[in-house]
Order: structure tokens, then C-alpha cells, then sequence
């Protein structure tokens, strides 16, 4: 079965209300690197990425910040036919709950195909 890696890459975010305010510490935990193995079954049905944004001191509450919805279609079509696509990381935008814009998260994608 055909498989492929889709790497997400967490840079930053600015302009979201609470983005000092994760964990214990004054600073949010950013550069983080998501790694999804995905069968051929999961890249040719996945459609977009949500990237919802939570606050850990407002859990009690929900601790929902915003959400930025990103569309795959076109990583994971290029990245399928050349077996290798990275794409450098970039803004957008972030939906509060009152489906109004607040700000931006920063993120870069790799896909790795990978026929087994």
C-alpha cells in the first residue's frame, strides 16, 4: 500500500488574543513539528488541515483561542506526483469563535510520498 508523511511545521503566531498566556510559561511553545503518517486511503481523501488554537489556562473554559483552516489539495496532489513537495512556511489567518479574523499562525508543510 502506498503511503506518505505529511510534516507540519509550527513557526509562530502573532495577533491572537492569549498567544503569552500557554502553560507555565510567558512565552508559547512554538517550532513545533507535527509528523502524520498517512495511508493512500487518508492523503487521497484529506481535504484541509485544522489548526485550532488552545490556551492551557483556559481549559476550565473551553480554551479555545481560534482556529486557521488549511487546504491540502494542492500539497498533497504535487507532493503525490513528484513524491517530495515542501513548502515554506506562511501566514494565515486565524477565525475566532464569533467567526471573526484575529490575527495569523505561521506554518510550513513538507510531503513525502512513499510507495511501498
Amino acid at each position: 500500500m502506498k503511503t506518505a508523511i505529511l510534516e507540519v511545521l509550527v513557526v509562530n503566531a502573532k495577533g491572537i488574543t492569549h498567544t503569552n498566556l500557554v502553560g507555565k510559561h510567558k512565552k508559547p511553545h512554538w517550532n513545533q513539528k507535527f509528523i502524520f503518517d498517512l495511508s493512500e486511503f487518508d492523503y487521497k481523501n484529506s481535504t484541509h488541515l485544522k489548526c485550532r488554537i488552545m490556551d492551557t489556562k483556559l481549559f476550565s473554559n473551553g480554551g479555545f483561542v481560534g482556529e486557521a483552516k488549511i487546504f491540502l489539495g494542492g500539497i498533497i496532489l504535487e507532493g503525490s506526483e513528484q513524491g517530495y513537495i515542501e513548502i515554506k512556511p506562511a501566514a494565515y489567518n486565524v477565525v475566532l469563535q464569533d467567526h471573526t479574523y484575529k490575527g495569523e499562525i505561521k506554518i510550513g508543510f513538507k510531503f513525502i510520498g512513499n510507495n511501498n
